[in-house]
C-alpha cells in the first residue's frame, strides 16, 4: 500500500530516493480513522464498564503504538481527534472519570506523536486560561491514576500562556470576597508550575515546558525571572541527590533551567548565566551518582554555554553543500560545493575580533568531562553539547577543542571516554565543524576505535566504542566530499568490511554494514562497494558463522580486502577470549588460504609458531589451532597440483609444527585447566598433520602423538564437564587421522604390532571403572580404518556387545557410545555374507549385532537426571538404521524377518513414546526404512498397510515432535497384529504421562481407534487381549504400570468395553481384577493406589460376581493404613455409586452414601474400621478378615 501511494506521487527528476524512502515505508496513510472517531464517540457509553473500558484503551493503543515509527501520518487526523475529545472533555455532563480518560487518549496521542508538535494544537485563547488553570488546581498531585490529565493540563496550560496579552488584564475578571486577597494569575501560574516540578511523576516534564514558555513571557520576564531563577538555584543548592525526593526535586530545578537557558532571548538570560555556572560548579552536579541528574546537568552546562556565546553559525565550517543522494551522484554540484568550503577573509578577520567570555573555558571542561561520564545518556548529551558550542567559536578555540577531543582517545583512558569521544567525533563531523585538515589525526583513532576490545575478567568491554566508531564512519559519509576522503578510502573501507564480518556483538557488525552501505551510496569510492553491501547486508551479518565462514571468503576475494582481512584475524582474533570466536577464527584462515597462499605460507605461518609456544593461554590455543588449519588448507592447494605439501610451507615451519607437542609436554601445559584447551588444539593439529600427509611416517613424535590421545581419552574424568564432549570428539577424529596415515605401512594393510597394541588396549578400557574412559575407548574402536579393524572384528564386536549389556546405571553413557561404535565398526567393515566373522560383517556375526542393538533399545535406566536410557535408544535406532541400511544394499540376504520384525516393532513402540525428541527420532527411522527402496527393506511385516498410513509424498510434512500430527498416524498401527502389542506399548506412557499436549492428542487418537472397533467384536476381543497381555508383561514395573492404570481408568470412563458388561463374569474383567490387585499388593505408592482406585470405581460396570470382588476391593481400600488412600476411596466410591445406581439396593442407598460423605476416614483405624463394617453389612459383601502375622522363622 505504501508502494503505491508513493509511486503515484513520484516525479521523473528524483533518481532513486523516492522509490528507497517507499520500500522503507510499512504504512501509507492513517487508515483507522472510522474506527478511532468511533472508539472515541463511544467513551461515554464503554467508560462505566471496567471490562469494556479496558478493551476500548487497549484497542485505541494497539492502533496508535502501530505509527510509533511513522507519527507524521497521523498529522491530518490530530485536529479532529483532540477535539472529540476535548468536546468530552468540556462537557458539564462528564463525570470526573471520563474527563480523566479523555486526557489519558490525549496522552496516548501526544506520546506518539510528540508533544513538541501536539501540543500546538491545543486552544489558546484568552477564554481557555481561567478553565484550564481552575481545573489543574482542583488536581490531586498524588493520585497515580490520573496523572495523564494532569501531564495534558500543563502541557496545554503552557500554550495558553502564550497569549499576546498582559497577564494582568485577565486579574480584573477574578471575582472574590470583599474581605479576601486576590492572587493575581501570573502568581497562580507559577505557583502552580513550581509545585509541580517536585512531583514524581511525567508531569514534572510538562512543568518544566510551563515554565520555559511562561516565564520566558515579556511580562513575566520584568517581574518573576528574577525570583524564579532565586527560587530554582535555591532549591538546586538546599536538595539532596541522596534521598528519592531530593533526586525528584533536583530533576525538576535543572529541567526547568535548561529549558529556560534553551528558549529565552540570551539578552534576557546572560546576566544570569554566570551565577547559575557557579551554582551548578558549587553542588558539583557532575559528581552525582544519579545518571539523570548528571544528564541534566550537562544538557544546562551547553545552554549555559550556547548563553555566553553570539548566536551564529562559524564561517569557518566545512560545508559539502547538498545532502541530497541524487545530487551527489549528479556532476552538476562539483562547483558550488568548492565554493562553499572556502569563506572570504573579510568574516575570518571578523571572527577574530569577537571576545569569548572566560566561562566558556570552563563549559567546555565540563562538557569533555561528561564524554567521560560512566553512563551513555551523559555521554550521548555532552558529544551534543560539544558540537553546538564548537560551532558558535572562532576557528583557533574550536580545534583546541577537537584536539581535546582526540586525547580521549588514549590507551589510558577508559572504554566511557573512547565511546564518548566518538560521539563527540560524530557530532563535530556532522556539523562541518572537523576541518579536512583534522582527518589525518581523526582517521588513525577511528580506525583502532573500530577494533577497541578491552578485557576485563572472562569478558570484554568495548562493543559500545565500535558502534559509536561506525556512527563516526557513517556520519563522515554524509559530511565530506569524496575528494577530501579519498586518501583513507582504503583504510576505512577495510576496516568497516572487518567490524561488519568479524565482530562477536551483532549490532556491531549491523552496524557497520550500515556506514559502510553509507559510504559506498555518499562517497561512491569504496572498491567494489555495491557487490559487498549486496553480500554483507543488514540481515546476512545477523549470522556470526555465515560471516566468518561464508562473506568472508567473497569479500576476500576482492583483492584490496584479503591482507586486512587476514592480518586482522591473526592480530585480534585467534587470540579472542571467546572460545567460538578463536574457532571460527581459524576456521576463516583455512577458508581465506587459497585467495593468498604464498602470504600464509611466508608470513602468517612464521608468525603463528611462536605465539603457538608463548605465556598466553588464549593465543596459543588460537594460534596451534591457526597453524593446523593453514596447514592443511595449504596441503589441498599441494595437492591439486599434484605436489607435496613441504614444498609451499618451510622446513622451518614443518620443524615448528612438529615440535608443539614435546614442547608443550616438557612444560607440562597439558594439565589442568589450561590443559583443557590444549589438549583438543593438539587433538586438531594432529588430525590436521595427518590430513596433509606430512612427512613424519617412523618419527618419534608419532609415539608423541599417540600417548597424547590415549592419555586424553583415558584421563576424560578429570576434564570439567563442559569441554569433555568437544575434547572426545578431537581426540577421536586425530586417531582416526593418524591411523589412516602413518600405521598403513602398505594399502590395505596395518602396522601388526600397532594394530594389537591400540586393539586390545581399546578393548580393555572398555572395562574401566571410569566410565568415560569406557565411552573413549568405545569412540576410538568405532573410528579406527579398516584395516586396523582386519582380523579383530570378532574381538572387537564382543567387547562392544558386552559393554552395551552392562546395564548399570552409572555405564549408561558407555552403553550409548558402545551402541554408536558397533555401527561404525560395522560400516566400516563392510558386508560380506559369506566373509569370515573376524574381517566383515556376515551370517556369522549379524544376528548377534541386532540382537544387542535391539537390547539398547529396552533400555529405561533413570537417574537423578531423568531418562538416561533415552541416550541408549537414541544411539541404537540410528546404529540400527545405518546397519540395516548398509545390510540391505550388499547383502539383504542376511536380514532374517525375525530381526526386521523385532526392529519395526521397536521402532513403532519408540515413536509412540512420549518424549518429543526421542519419538520424531524414531519416527523418522522408521520412515527412513519403511521408504528406502534402493533395494528395499526385505521382511518388513504388513509393509503395503504401512505405506498407507505413511505415504512416500507425505513423509517430510510430517512432524514427529508435535504430539497433534504424530498420534493420529501411530495409532493407525493398533490394527496391524504384527504392531499392536508394541504400539500399545509405547502409548501406554504417553496416555498416562504427565505433559498436558502429549496426554490430550495420544488419548483423543487411541479413544478414535477404539470407537471404530466397539462393533468388531473380534478387533475389541484382540485388543483386550493384547492390553492384558501389555499388563502382565510389566506388573511391578512402576515405569508402564503407573500409566497404564491412568490409561484404563480414562478408557472405562468412557465407556470403551461397553460390550463386555452386558456379559456375566467376563473374563477380560477377571483378569483386569486380578492383575490390578495383583499391581497394588503391599504397595506403598499412594499415585498408584489413586489411580487403582480409579479403575476399580470404573470395573463395578461389570455384572456378576466379579462385581462384588470390585467392592471387596474397595473396602478393603477403606481401612488402608495411608488416610489419604482411604479419604479418596470414599469419596471415588461416593461418585461411582452416584454414577452406577444400580449397584446396590435402592433401601439402603441412602444410608450408604451418607456413611461414605459423613464419615471422617481420616480418624485412626479402629474407628474407621466399625463404619467399613457397616457399608459391607449394607452392601451385602464379605467383611475382610484381619491376617494374622506368623511368628517370624
Amino acid at each position: 500500500m505504501a508502494q503505491t501511494d508513493m509511486d503515484s506521487g513520484e516525479d521523473g527528476g528524483g533518481g532513486g530516493e523516492p522509490e528507497v524512502i517507499a520500500k522503507a515505508s510499512v504504512l501509507g496513510g492513517f487508515t483507522e480513522s472510522t474506527e478511532i472517531r468511533a472508539l472515541i464517540s463511544n467513551l461515554p457509553e464503554v467508560h462505566e464498564n471496567i471490562v469494556t473500558l479496558e478493551s476500548a484503551i487497549e484497542r485505541f493503543l494497539v492502533i496508535m503504538d502501530r505509527y510509533q515509527e511513522q507519527p507524521h501520518l497521523l498529522d491530518p487526523h490530530l485536529e479532529w481527534m483532540l477535539n472529540l475529545l476535548l468536546d468530552l472533555i468540556r462537557s458539564e455532563q462528564s463525570p470526573p472519570l471520563l474527563v480523566h480518560l479523555g486526557f489519558k487518549f490525549l496522552y496516548i496521542i501526544s506520546k506518539v506523536r510528540g508533544y513538541k508538535i501536539f501540543m500546538q494544537l491545543f486552544p489558546h485563547e484568552v477564554a481557555d486560561v481561567q478553565p484550564v488553570l481552575d481545573l489543574l488546581c482542583r488536581q490531586d498531585p498524588k493520585d497515580p491514576e490520573t496523572w495523564e490529565t494532569r501531564y495534558m493540563l500543563l502541557l496545554w496550560l503552557s500554550m495558553t500562556c502564550l497569549i499576546p496579552f498582559d497577564l494582568s488584564r485577565l486579574d480584573g475578571h477574578l471575582t472574590s470576597d470583599p474581605g479576601q486577597a486576590r492572587e493575581p494569575i501570573m502568581d497562580r501560574i507559577l505557583a502552580v508550575a513550581k509545585s509541580y516540578l517536585m512531583v514524581s511523576d511525567k508531569s514534572r516534564d510538562a512543568a518544566s515546558v510551563l515554565v520555559s514558555k511562561f516565564v520566558t513571557r515579556p511580562d513575566v520576564k520584568l517581574k518573576r525571572l528574577g525570583d524564579f531563577l532565586d527560587w530554582s538555584l535555591t532549591t538546586i543548592s538546599q536538595a539532596s541527590d541522596q534521598t528519592m525526593g531530593g533526586t525528584v526535586i533536583l530533576d525538576g530545578a535543572l529541567q526547568s533551567l535548561a529549558q529556560l537557558f534553551k528558549h529565552g532571548k540570551r539578552d534576557d538570560f546572560l546576566q544570569y548565566a554566570p551565577v547559575v555556572l557557579q551554582c551548578l560548579d558549587q553542588r558539583h552536579v557532575a559528581e552525582s551518582s544519579q545518571a539523570m541528574l548528571r544528564k541534566l546537568g550537562v544538557k544546562l552546562i551547553q545552554r549555559l554555554g550556547l548563553t555566553f556565546l553570539k548566536p551564529r553559525l562559524a564561517k569557518w565550517r566545512y560545508q559539502r553543500g547538498s545532502r541530497s543522494l541524487a545530487a551527489n551522484l549528479s556532476q552538476s554540484q562539483s562547483s558550488s560545493t568548492v565554493e562553499a568550503v572556502s569563506p572570504d577573509m573579510e568574516t575570518q578577520s571578523q571572527e577574530e575580533d569577537y571576545d569569548i567570555p572566560e566561562e566558556v573555558e570552563n563549559v567546555i571542561e565540563q562538557l569533555l568531562g561528561g564524554l567521560k561520564d560512566k553512563e551513555t545518556i551523559v555521554r550521548w548529551s555532552a558529544a551534543k553539547g560539544i558540537g553546538r558550542v564548537t560551532g558558535r567559536l572562532p576557528k583557533e578555540l574550536a580545534d583546541e577543542v577537537v584536539g581535546s577531543v582526540l586525547e580521549c582517545f588514549s590507551f589510558q583512558e577508559t572504554d566511557n571516554a573512547w565511546h564518548g569521544g566518538c560521539l563527540a567525533l560524530a557530532e563535530l563531523g556532522r556539523r562541518g565543524l572537523l576541518v579536512p585538515a583534522r582527518l589525518p589525526d581523526v582517521v588513525p583513532l577511528i580506525l583502532k576505535a573500530l577494533v577497541y576490545d578491552e578485557k576485563r575478567g572472562a569478558c570484554s568491554v568495548g562493543s559500545n566504542v565500535r558502534d559509536a566508531a561506525c556512527y563516526v564512519c557513517w556520519a563522515f559519509a554524509r559530511a565530506y566530499e569524496p575528494t577530501e576522503l579519498k586518501p583513507f578510502v582504503t583504510q576505512i573501507a577495510c576496516a568497516l568490511v572487518i567490524t561488519a564480518v568479524f565482530d562477536r556483538n551483532i549490532n556491531c557488525r549491523r552496524a557497520a554494514s550500515a556506514a559502510f552501505q553509507e559510504n559506498v551510496g555518499r562517497q561512491g569510492t569504496f572498491p567494489y562497494g555495491i557487490d559487498i553491501v549486496v553480500a554483507a547486508d543488514y540481515f546476512a551479518v545477523g549470522n556470526l558463522n555465515n560471516c566468518y565462514l561464508t562473506i568472508s571468503v567473497y569479500i576476500a576475494s576482492f583483492p584490496e580486502y584479503t591482507r586486512p582481512m587476514i592480518d586482522h584475524l591473526v592480530a585480534m582474533k585467534i587470540n579472542h577470549w571467546d572460545g567460538v570466536i578463536r574457532e571460527l577464527a581459524t576456521k576463516a584462515l583455512h577458508n581465506l588460504t587459497p585467495q593468498a597462499p604464498d602470504y600464509m605460507a611466508a608470513t602468517v605461518m612464521p608468525q603463528l609458531l611462536p605465539v603457538a609456544l608463548g605465556i598466553d593461554l588464549h593465543s596459543r590455543h588460537g594460534a596451534i589451532l591457526a597453524s593446523a588449519e593453514i596447514s592443511h588448507a595449504l596441503y589441498k592447494l599441494a595437492n591439486q597440483n599434484n605436489r607435496p605439501v613441504t614444498e609451499l610451507i618451510s622446513s622451518d615451519c614443518v620443524d615448528g609444527l612438529k615440535s608443539i607437542h614435546q614442547r608443550l609436554f616438557d612444560r607440562k601445559q597439558y594439565r589442568g585447566f589450561g590443559g583443557e584447551l590444549m589438549r583438543p588444539a593438539v587433538c586438531s593439529l594432529i588430525e590436521k598433520m595427518s590430513l596433509s600427509k606430512m612427512p613424519f611416517k617412523d618419527d618419534p613424535v608419532i609415539t608423541g602423538w599417540q600417548w597424547l590421545i590415549d592419555d586424553t581419552l583415558k584421563s576424560l574424568h578429570l576434564i570439567s564437564p563442559g569441554p569433555r564432549d568437544g575434547i572426545k570428539e578431537a581426540a577421536v577424529s586425530a586417531l582416526a587421522a593418524l591411523c589412516e596415515q602413518y600405521y598403513q605401512p602398505q594399502p590395505g594393510m596395518a602396522d601388526p604390532q600397532m594394530q594389537k597394541v591400540l586393539v586390545s588396549q581399546y578393548i580393555a578400557g572398555l572395562k574401566s571403572t571410569e566410565v568415560l574412559t569406557r565411552c573413549g575407548s568405545a569412540l576410538a574402536l568405532g573410528s579406527l580404518p579398516r584395516f586396523m579393524i582386519h582380523g579383530k572384528l570378532h574381538q572387537i564386536l564382543s567387547g562392544l556387545q558386552q559393554s552395551c549389556s552392562q546395564r548399570e546405571v552409572c555405564f549408561t553413557e558407555a552403553r550409548r557410545d558402545a551402541a554408536k561404535a558397533m555401527a561404525q565398526v560395522c560400516v566400516t567393515a563392510g558386508i560380506s555374507a559369506k566373509g569370515s566373522s573376524d574381517s566383515v560383517v556376515c551370517e556369522g556375526n549379524v544376528s548377534a549385532v541386532y540382537r544387542v542393538l535391539l537390547d539398547c533399545m529396552t533400555d529405561y535406566t533413570l537417574d537423578s537426571r531423568g531418562d538416561v536410557g533415552s541416550w541408549v535408544r537414541e544411539a541404537a535406532m540410528t546404529s540400527l538404521m545405518e546397519v540395516t541400511l548398509l545390510v540391505v544394499g550388499t547383502a539383504p540376504q542376511l536380514l532374517s524377518q525375525d530381526l526386521v520384525n523385532g526392529m519395526m516393532c521397536s521402532l513403532a513402540q519408540q515413536s509412540a513414546e512420549k518424549i518429543d525428541r526421542y519419538r520424531a527420532h524414531a519416527g523418522s527411522v522408521f520412515i527412513r526404512l519403511l521408504h528406502s527402496n534402493n533395494p528395499a527393506v526385505p521382511h518388513i511385516p504388513h509393509r503395503e498397510e504401512l505405506l498407507a498410513i505413511f505415504p512416500p509424498e507425505g513423509a517430510e510434512s510430517l512432524n514427529w515432535n508435535a504430539p497433534s500430527q504424530a498420534f493420529p498416524h501411530i495409532t493407525q498401527l493398533l490394527r496391524l497384529p504384527q504392531y499392536q502389542y508394541h504400539t500399545l506399548l509405547g502409548l501406554t506412557v504417553s496416555v498416562g504421562g504427565l505433559t498436558e499436549s502429549t496426554v490430550r492428542f495420544s488419548s483423543q487418537s487411541l479413544f478414535d481407534h477404539l470407537m471404530l472397533i466397539q462393533q468388531d467384536t473380534a478387533a475389541l476381543g484382540q485388543f483386550s487381549d493384547t492390553l492384558l497381555r501389555v499388563f502382565r508383561d510389566n506388573l511391578r514395573n512402576d515405569r508402564v504400570s503407573v500409566p497404564f492404570l491412568k490409561m484404563l481408568d480414562q478408557m472405562l470412563a468412557r465407556a470403551c468395553f461397553d460390550t463386555f458388561t452386558t456379559d456375566q463374569d467376563h473374563q477380560f474383567c477377571v483378569d483386569l481384577l486380578a492383575l490390578c490387585k495383583e499391581e497394588i499388593k503391599k504397595s506403598k505408592d499412594t499415585q498408584k493406589l489413586r489411580s487403582a482406585i480409579a479403575v476399580f470405581c470404573g470395573l463395578i460396570q461389570f455384572q456378576g460376581e466379579v462385581r462384588k470382588k470390585v467392592l471387596f476391593q474397595l473396602l478393603l481400600l477403606l481401612c488402608h493404613p495411608f488416610p489419604v488412600i482411604r479419604k479418596t476411596t470414599a469419596s471415588q466410591v461416593y461418585e461411582m455409586l452416584l454414577t452406577y445406581d444400580d449397584v446396590i439396593d435402592p433401601d439402603v442407598m441412602d444410608d450408604v452414601m451418607t456413611s461414605l460423605s459423613d464419615t471422617n476416614w481420616e480418624e485412626d483405624i479402629a474407628t474407621v474400621r466399625t463404619h467399613r463394617n457397616q457399608l459391607c453389612d449394607w452392601l451385602g459383601v464379605q467383611k475382610p478378615q484381619l491376617v494374622a502375622k506368623g511368628p517370624v522363622q
